[in-house]
């Protein structure tokens, strides 16, 4: 499941005992995913960080990290990095209810299933019901203890125009 990136530093060799799963903070499907995750019996225990966050630069600057905006991507602490269909089917191993899955999905037939799965999700992302539904631009914020909040553009001061 390790990427082509830490099979060349020996990784795929080095026990997983924690791993980070870098999510987009700003798609309503990735948080709903991460909520559900963080209520999970873990194995493993999981980090969810919002991929591109302060917090993400800081644990791994030589990270891609526009990358992990684009497509789930988990770390291991060894140095494993796992994206895509790998990352998804990692997480779920990470988890007491459903690591007989993840071995079902990590065989050949089950990694087209867990593509077609990503793919899906990417898919649903993309569109108007799920992924950048509250685009940062148009003055929307996502915090995970708050939810989503609207400051219009030019209110930051607290005086804003009125139509």
């Amino acid at each position: 499941m390790a990427t082509a990136a830490s099979v060349g530093r020996g990784a795929a060799r080095v026990p997983v005992r924690r791993l980070t799963v870098l999510y987009d903070a700003e798609c309503a499907l990735c948080a709903f995913l991460r909520d559900w995750l963080a209520r999970q019996r873990q194995l493993v225990p999981l980090d969810l960080v919002p991929a591109g966050s302060a917090e993400a630069l800081r644990r791994f600057p030589g990270l891609d990290h526009r990358t992990t905006l684009d497509d789930i991507t988990v770390i291991g602490d060894g140095g494993q990095i796992y994206q895509g269909a790998a990352a998804w089917i990692v997480t779920l191993w990470a988890l007491r209810e459903h690591r007989s899955l993840a071995h079902r999905l990590s065989s050949p037939a089950g990694m087209r299933i867990a593509k077609g799965a990503a793919l899906a999700a990417a898919k649903w992302r993309g569109g108007p019901w799920g992924g950048q539904a509250y685009p940062r631009a148009e003055g929307w914020t996502y915090d995970p203890s708050l939810g989503w909040t609207y400051l219009p553009k030019g209110c930051a001061d607290g005086a804003c125009p009125t139509d």
